[in-house]
């Protein structure tokens, strides 16, 4: 078979058929010919007639069956992967292919996994529904906020500071992605310490508070670290979800810790910035979801990060969307978020997401606590039908930042 024989605008998509939709641009070759190579190297060709070829290995090919400008969708044959083994399947679609020299630039845009294909997964454990019966949050969206400075306080100092952030109304104090178990904060230390200052919080609050603890690492000390955090009678656990890796991720998924995964998704942009080239981030948040993390950061749209409105809104949609028996995911907005850019964030997430400010909280004039609640205040106002700058009259915390961030 060669590249041309990938190329079949009449085949039609059966229900057991993984769909990819990529962006291509050809370097030396037809358009058509370049989405028949895609198809190939993720499938069952290669550059070539084979000598070792069989009838039966047709069966097996994947189709190109739209080409819509430099946008084209392939089917592939479930029959192609490996149930319940995601890094075989990404290692099909989102393979070798990005290196090939005939294709200039090629984008991952989406994936669909079949039911079939899903039926070996887990998917998420708790998602939307369960993380607000956990939380005991029924409709308001979640406050959250992130330890900073990101590293380098002492495992007291990082308890205080997570025990300001509860006391001032955050639901939700994590780890940013690159605190570990360094020396000056081990996790260990960190976990218990900071578990009891939640405990204190929600003593002295009356509300539900939880802490997403980084246990990012090789797999086995990985899930020695989820069961740490179930003995020490925590809620949450964080991964960064790509530099772990997804066999790392399922083999976390595949022991039924009683935990919620917090998905961060560090080192996202190297595969997602560029518009041509890589994977968009609606893909990596499927797999993601099919995996079956319970809450994935998904960009901000205003803040501090690049990702245009169609993007985080795509991106949200992935978690939402049907998807078989799995449950949606909890979208997660953070990235250089305070208290002004909640209008404008509520308007394109609705309530079902964590808001999460760090130096938007901690940067606050008066401090974490004050900081915290000016964040929770931004929150009322707009459920309330208020303007922030109406709301700060009689809202000081939420006048002064205001006032500071201008």
């Amino acid at each position: 078979m060669n590249y041309l024989d990938f190329v079949d605008t009449a085949y039609k998509p059966k229900e057991t058929d993984l769909l990819c939709t990529f962006y291509v641009e050809p370097e030396g070759i037809s358009l058509k010919e370049a989405a028949g190579g895609v198809a190939a190297e993720s499938s069952v060709g290669t550059w070539t007639a084979l000598t070792t070829e069989k009838p039966y290995v047709k069966k097996l090919a994947a189709h190109v069956y739209r080409i819509d400008g430099n946008v084209i969708k392939i089917a592939y044959p479930i029959e192609l992967f490996e149930d319940g083994n995601m890094p075989n399947i990404l290692s099909s679609v989102a393979g070798n292919v990005f290196g090939l020299k005939a294709l200039k630039n090629l984008r991952l845009l989406d994936i669909t996994f079949p039911k079939a294909l899903l039926a070996g997964f887990k998917g998420p454990q708790y998602g939307i529904a369960g993380i607000r019966k956990l939380l005991k949050v029924p409709k308001r969206p979640l406050v959250g906020t992130i330890i900073k400075p990101k590293l380098g306080l002492k495992t007291a100092d990082h308890a205080q500071v997570a025990y300001e952030a509860w006391l001032g109304g955050c639901d939700v104090v994590k780890d940013d992605e690159n605190l570990s178990s360094q020396k000056f904060n081990p996790f260990d230390d960190r976990l218990l310490q900071t578990l009891e200052a939640r405990d204190k919080a929600q003593s002295e609050t009356g509300e539900r508070k939880v802490y997403m603890i980084n246990i990012t690492a090789d797999s086995d000390l990985m899930i020695k670290r989820a069961q740490a955090v179930v003995n020490q009678g925590g809620e949450y656990v964080m991964v960064d979800i790509l530099t772990t890796g997804w066999a790392a991720l399922q083999a976390l998924r595949d022991q039924r810790f009683k935990v919620v995964i917090h998905a961060h998704r560090a080192g996202h942009a190297a595969f997602t910035k560029n518009q041509l080239h890589g994977i968009a981030m609606k893909p990596i948040a499927s797999v993601a979801r099919v995996i079956g993390v319970d809450q994935l950061h998904v960009g901000t749209v205003v803040g501090k990060m690049s990702e245009t409105k169609p993007e985080v809104l795509e991106n949200v949609a992935a978690c939402k969307v049907e998807l078989g028996k799995l449950s949606p995911v909890l979208p997660v907005a953070s990235g250089g978020l305070y208290p002004q850019l909640v209008p404008a964030l509520l308007e394109t997430f609705g309530n079902d997401v964590v808001l999460q400010a760090g130096g938007g909280i901690h940067g606050h004039p008066d401090g974490t606590v004050k900081g915290a609640v000016a964040m929770r205040q931004a929150v009322d106002a707009v459920l309330a039908g208020k303007s922030l700058e109406d709301y700060g009259k009689d809202h000081k915390e939420l006048a002064v930042a205001l006032e500071h961030w201008k």
